[in-house]
């Protein structure tokens, strides 16, 4: 069995990394602060539409009764596990930072939370939050959730992203000096991307030492620039199977003490329109499973790579 997890995968779990370091089952209480991208005076990242939403029950709730109302919800079923406040819909530091303080230090005393983890950009950090996100640390176990989507400036600025790679890795930079536990998000099907690329990407995060990593396959949404790219050319969306053969290869490459918090995303199924492939969450983990069993392979097998 792969060292790194406790449920027979081969690759480094979050679920593993928990459990390891707290002792206990830890899940994440998504929060939306309601924040917006700094991006979208710019149109936005051309596959997004009404910014990446938390999957709670409520935002129209204060963040403190957000908590409240999803620990209720999560304690039915792990009623001694404890948590992490996830602040996760929309750029979380673009807001002024005493504003964002609030917004955080309201949890930091409340015994069954053990972290707090952050969703940003990577162009929306300034000094007095890196040096406020250091003391935090010291507080709690932090997390930061940094978007590259891609290590190909190209693709960044077909994406409209924003920012270029050089962005991210400043960034990320500071982070590994403050020991801050950083996850990249990275995007799979990107247009016109080869599973070089794709690769390539991975290659990159390796030599940066991150500490995890967010995968997601790109999806086309209803009403977003995306769609009309698609319309317009026709760029090739990857089918299951390559998708599968990709992402096993991208866990090949992976140093393995990088923990795989996801290697897929959660489509808004009312807006898909494709691929549909997506909306099977658990098949397509367990098809994933199955292939690396079929092939034995693990995560950082192709140690050459690091």
């Amino acid at each position: 069995m792969f060292k790194y997890t406790l449920d027979n995968k081969r690759y480094h779990t979050f679920n593993y990394f928990l459990k390891n370091k707290f002792g206990s089952k830890v899940f994440k209480i998504p929060l939306d602060a309601k924040t917006t991208c700094p991006n979208k005076k710019n149109g936005g990242c051309i596959y997004c539409k009404d910014g990446s939403k938390a999957n709670i029950t409520n935002n129209n709730l204060s963040l403190f009764e957000q908590y409240q109302n999803e620990v209720k919800i999560l304690n039915k079923k792990w009623p001694n596990a404890k948590h992490i406040v996830y602040f996760q819909t929309g750029t979380n530091t673009n807001i002024p930072i005493e504003e964002f303080k609030k917004n955080i230090e309201q949890f930091l005393n409340i015994p069954n939370i053990v972290g707090i983890s952050i969703a940003t950009r990577p162009d929306c950090l300034n000094d007095d939050y890196y040096n406020y996100l250091e003391k935090l640390n010291k507080k709690t176990f932090l997390t930061i959730e940094l978007g590259l989507q891609s290590a190909k400036d190209e693709t960044l600025k077909l994406i409209n992203r924003g920012h270029n790679v050089k962005c991210f890795e400043d960034s990320l930079k500071r982070f590994k000096k403050l020991n801050i536990f950083t996850v990249a998000h990275i995007i799979n099907g990107l247009p016109y991307e080869s599973k070089e690329d794709m690769l390539n990407t991975i290659r990159y995060l390796n030599k940066l030492g991150i500490d995890g990593i967010k995968i997601h396959m790109l999806h086309i949404l209803k009403d977003t620039p995306l769609e009309e790219l698609y319309k317009k050319e026709h760029f090739h969306i990857l089918t299951k199977d390559e998708y599968i053969d990709i992402v096993i290869s991208q866990l090949e490459l992976l140093n393995e003490k990088i923990v795989i918090e996801r290697i897929t995303g959660d489509p808004i199924i009312e807006d898909l329109i494709t691929p549909t492939w997506l909306t099977k969450k658990f098949v397509l983990l367990n098809d994933i499973d199955k292939q690396m069993v079929k092939k034995n392979t693990y995560q950082g097998i192709k140690k050459d790579a690091l």
